[in-house]
């Protein structure tokens, strides 16, 4: 056990090391930092570092056993009324727990918290009930995301402004480090009943209809509440003088965020009690398994979360403001994209995924195929929201044409490709973008005098779209190889190690054969 857990630290090192050297050359380069935020932003460094291991392995032993055998206890259940409405309270209650949907309550303008997060709520168990039919009965993907997305932009047109960046960011943050690995196996539980032809792409899907749940919700507050705008208030950075205050800045917020993370995942084990009593009945050694899994999940969790909010949050703030301060600002896109491209990498929720596509492809759509179109999609999607930052572009003029491009490609590309892609989209727009990304633009936007309700926030609308186009372009390259190679259409699919495939006329003659 102690072996599993030094690699999967290795492993984090290896995602949050790249990051941290950009930062280092800024700071000592064009973007002198104080000492203050800049030791914040190395413990913080190095905390995000342990957490995302201890975490990465604890949802191995814990989350996602625990969401597969319950999809696939559900699965064999023949009540469908039941089956639907437990898909609903599992929505719930598991987005409630979301740790970052408490910094979404406390972004949005004039509606109240609790109101902000049960209806959030609702809209995830609802489209979860809307996932799990959508297995059940073989329904397309692609013509479900047609109808929910019209639908959604039909409605913005009536949303005051102050309202549709925060929004669709609501639909990225709400499907979180713990909302995605527990949906993701559930998932996969409840592919075993689907009628589709598609049983693998079955598995994948239920988090980008989870994703759609929260942005209609705050649409129609929107509506209700007609609010205005928000007060910005400028994020302060402590004051550090000596080793005792930077030990004193972590350890004030450390019990907040302990607190948080065992809200979040007491749901998770309450759940898994109940199925445990009366349906799984597991042996001794494998809930042990489960149980340290879920500890290893909480360290892990809250070391991640007290790290990059208190040490990432006030270093990329401040990284944005002297960016758009310098008289050659525009310098700012491509450190952007660069940030973007390697930041993806440290997303607890995107190391899931990845691996979870790779086990269910057997290793056609491999991890590093994954990870570099994340990290492309994610480069062009903090490119294109420093540009809007700069000259203030609304949101809808990105979003409105990027998803229909999006939508478009899912009509031509393999299932699978689309499922896994506007999956991808939720699970890259997590706790990094909000506590790093997120402040970045929120700096450079007030440097510049702009309007950080509606220039800033967006950026995790930005990132959540992208990688639905790249990762279908991916389909699109394999599409055209196979079809070059004369491959079956009902052929498994094939090893892409980037460069898409290349399949030559001896590979193609295996499959016909």
């Amino acid at each position: 056990m102690n072996q599993k857990l030094k690699e999967k630290i290795v492993e984090s090192l290896s995602s949050v090391l790249p990051v941290t050297c950009i930062v280092l050359i800024l700071c000592i380069t064009i973007t002198p930092m104080p000492l203050d935020p800049l030791m914040l932003f190395l413990v913080g460094a190095t905390l995000l570092t342990v957490g995302m291991g201890f975490f990465t392995l604890g949802v191995d032993m814990s989350m996602m056993i625990i969401g597969e055998k319950a999809g696939a206890h559900l699965a064999k259940s023949k009540k469908l009324p039941l089956i639907v409405f437990a898909c609903f309270v599992v929505g719930f209650i598991i987005t409630i727990a979301e740790p970052d949907l408490q910094v979404l309550a406390g972004q949005t303008p004039a509606v109240p918290d609790m109101v902000l997060i049960l209806s959030v709520a609702g809209g995830v168990g609802v489209f979860l009930a809307i996932a799990f039919l959508r297995t059940l009965f073989g329904w397309t993907l692609s013509h479900i995301l047609m109808i929910c997305y019209a639908i959604l932009f039909v409605t913005s047109a009536f949303v005051p402004k102050e309202f549709l960046a925060v929004a669709f960011d609501s639909g990225g943050v709400t499907t979180g480090p713990i909302t995605v690995p527990f949906i993701m196996a559930l998932g996969v539980g409840l592919s075993s009943i689907g009628r589709g032809k598609n049983s693998d792409s079955d598995s994948f899907g239920l988090v980008a209809l989870c994703s759609i749940g929260p942005i209609l919700s705050v649409m129609i507050l929107g509506l209700v509440y007609k609010s205005s705008a928000t007060d910005y208030e400028p994020l302060m950075i402590p004051s550090i003088n000596n080793s005792q205050d930077l030990w004193l800045a972590f350890q004030h917020e450390l019990p907040d965020y302990a607190w948080e993370v065992f809200l979040a995942l007491f749901p998770v084990l309450v759940f898994f009690i109940i199925f445990q009593l009366f349906f799984l009945k597991l042996r001794k050694r494998q809930l042990i398994k489960i149980l340290v899994g879920l500890i290893y999940s909480y360290i892990g969790l809250t070391l991640f979360l007290t790290g990059v909010n208190v040490g990432f949050m006030p270093a990329g703030n401040y990284l944005g403001q002297q960016l758009a301060s310098l008289h050659y600002n525009w310098v700012m896109v491509p450190i952007g994209m660069l940030i973007g491209y390697f930041i993806v990498k440290a997303e607890p929720a995107v190391q899931v995924l990845n691996k979870q596509v790779e086990e269910i492809t057997g290793g056609s759509i491999s991890e590093k195929t994954m990870m570099t179109g994340l990290s492309i999609g994610m480069a062009i999607s903090l490119g294109l929201s420093i540009i809007r930052v700069m000259t203030g572009l609304p949101l809808m003029a990105l979003l409105l044409p990027g998803y229909a491009l999006a939508l478009g490609l899912s009509f031509v590309v393999p299932p699978i490709f689309t499922s896994i892609a506007f999956d991808s989209g939720g699970v890259a727009s997590g706790p990094m973008t909000a506590t790093f990304l997120l402040p970045f633009a929120m700096g450079a936007c007030e440097a510049l005098g702009g309007n950080i309700v509606t220039d800033a926030f967006g950026i995790v609308a930005m990132v959540a779209m992208t990688p639905l186009i790249i990762i279908q372009l991916i389909g699109v390259s394999y599409n055209y190889k196979t079809k070059k190679a004369n491959v079956p259409a009902n052929a498994p699919l094939l090893n892409m190690e980037l460069e898409f495939i290349d399949l030559g006329k001896e590979e193609a003659d295996d499959f016909q054969s």
